[in-house]
């Protein structure tokens, strides 16, 4: 699980680094803050980091970054599949 959160502040960093270069450090200190809230919160901390990270820094007056997970995608296309629909066949005897 360590791994995932790993994983996840590293992309969050990134991405906020992006966002605002000169920023890094203080970045840096918000991501290993949100985190032990994160893992105060519940077993599955990766849940919960990116939208502590975002109230956080929107407590600075700064913008989220913008995010993989935060792009807008089209709906998935199972969504519009044709369901089921019985045909009546009329027999005439």
């Amino acid at each position: 699980m360590s791994a995932a959160v790993t994983q996840l502040k590293q992309k969050l960093q990134q991405d906020y680094e992006r966002a605002y270069p000169g920023l890094g450090e203080i970045i840096h200190l918000i991501l290993d803050e949100e985190e032990a809230k994160a893992w105060e919160l519940s077993l599955f901390p990766h849940l919960f980091l990116p939208d502590l990270v975002e109230a956080h820094v929107a407590k600075l007056g700064l913008e989220p970054a913008v995010t993989i997970q935060n792009e807008v995608r089209g709906p998935h296309r199972f969504l519009h599949m044709p369901s089921y629909q019985p045909h009546l066949a009329y027999v005439d005897c």
